[in-house]
């Protein structure tokens, strides 16, 4: 009940409420390399009377086709598929054959939790129907600690039925009670980190800069090369390369995308940044006015949106406005890249903000996403009257010099001047970015 609360709660006027109301598929965010997270739980699904499963496969179908044109992964907890709930062979079947190229070409990794034997006939059964290349993206896990691997496992959505389960195998494997799983203490940052530290700390490291290096780098970089690139952020990268490059800039190391020849590489870096922040740019508080938000009256959610924004700390507020300039930049090119502000919102959504404790569920994702497409589709309204220290918004500011120098953060007020529309003259960026005079 306590992982279904939120399904439950879900809108009777739902497409697919009949199905979804059980909780078998979960969205939950992404994984750690920037792929949705879909999750498959079995041991959700009712005995086969009260559940049409042609109704089933068109639910599966409903829900993916908001999330195949990116990269994503999928979790199946076999876990509680008994004969009074099994789908039939018939079925299996047909939804192979319904769940075509389109549905398995971005497919990047399927991890098949507690396999049992009836998986594996299952699986040499249709071993014929199905490629190489698709083969080599099943991963059986025995036990719940191995996704921890490859998932951030703190943030799936994990039935108690299954969890149970899994303490109950590793009981019976070492033929007593189960240890509890081990997970290592966190090291001390380094005084270079960049991945899973604060902003103040990041701040306090780099001489006070308000942007991360990081956003700063990959925004920057994409700024030149990426706004044209049809499904930017949608694309996942090697696993490796990602760890790699993260560990340079965790060592203070220099980084240049060039050498990379990929935009996505710094696509992915951002995303992941933004997802391994300790708490989530738009901060654990505003959550729950996020998840309110959709009851506003849809003519005054810009106004909303606006006011929950500028409640949050200056900091944060200059990094989000960073950003979300710079989205806004993308999904004005979105006629050549194909990321409208919805599509940022789908990907970005969940990159913004979670709960302080548990996880996103789908019915949560709704609000998070029409939240973020306003940010990136209003940005002039819902940014124009917040100002940053020092820095005047009218129709043509001027910024004294030796004011600035009397500012704690003037040094990195000037290192904002690329954000604020100074430093670029791109169409796109004049419809971002107000002018900046300079009184010397």
């Amino acid at each position: 009940f306590f992982v279904l609360l939120p399904t439950l709660m879900m809108n009777m006027s739902h497409p697919y409420y009949d199905v979804a109301r059980h909780g078998i598929l979960q969205v939950t965010g992404d994984d750690k390399y920037g792929r949705k997270l879909i999750i498959f739980s079995s041991c959700c699904m009712p005995p086969s009377h009260q559940l049409n499963h042609h109704r089933l496969l068109e639910y599966l179908k409903y829900t993916l086709d908001q999330y195949v044109e990116s990269d994503y992964t999928v979790v199946y907890f076999h876990y509680g598929l008994r004969s009074s709930n099994k789908p039939s062979l018939r079925w299996l079947r047909e939804a192979y054959r319904e769940f075509d190229r389109k549905y398995k070409k971005n497919l990047k990794a399927l991890y098949v939790v507690h396999p049992t034997n009836f998986i594996r006939i299952i699986w040499n059964i249709f071993k014929p129907l199905i490629s190489h290349k698709f083969g080599k993206k099943l991963t059986y896990v025995n036990y719940l600690a191995e996704l921890r691997e490859h998932l951030n496992y703190d943030q799936l959505i994990i039935p108690p039925a299954v969890l149970r389960h899994d303490e109950e195998l590793r009981a019976a494997q070492k033929g007593g009670p189960p240890p509890p799983v081990k997970i290592p203490p966190p090291r001390p940052p380094l005084p270079t980190q960049q991945f899973g530290v604060s902003l103040q700390y990041i701040r306090e490291k780099n001489n006070g800069e308000l942007i991360p290096p990081v956003m700063c780098q990959t925004v920057s970089y994409l700024k030149r090369k990426g706004l044209k690139t049809e499904g930017i952020f949608r694309r996942s990268a090697r696993v490796q390369l990602i760890k790699d490059i993260q560990k340079l800039y965790n060592q203070g190391k220099p980084v240049s995308f060039e050498q990379y020849s990929d935009v996505h590489v710094p696509a992915v870096i951002l995303k992941t940044f933004l997802r391994e922040l300790p708490e989530p740019l738009l901060t654990f508080t505003l959550y729950d006015q996020i998840q309110d938000f959709t009851k506003v009256e849809s003519s005054l959610r810009a106004s909303r949106c606006k006011r929950i924004v500028e409640s949050l700390p200056e900091h944060n507020f200059i990094v989000v406005k960073y950003l979300i300039c710079f989205l806004h930049m993308v999904s004005q090119e979105s006629i050549s890249n194909k990321m409208s502000s919805s599509n940022l919102a789908c990907v970005f959504g969940v990159n913004l903000v979670w709960p302080p404790k548990g996880t996103i569920s789908l019915g949560a994702l709704a609000p998070l996403n029409i939240f973020t497409e306003l940010l990136i589709e209003h940005y002039h309204t819902i940014f124009s009257s917040r100002c940053l220290p020092g820095v005047s918004y009218a129709a043509t500011p001027v910024l004294h010099i030796p004011d600035i120098r009397r500012h704690a953060d003037a040094v990195h007020l000037l290192f904002l001047f690329d954000f604020l529309g100074t430093l670029k003259s791109g169409s796109s960026e004049r419809g971002c970015n107000r002018s900046l005079s300079i009184a010397v």
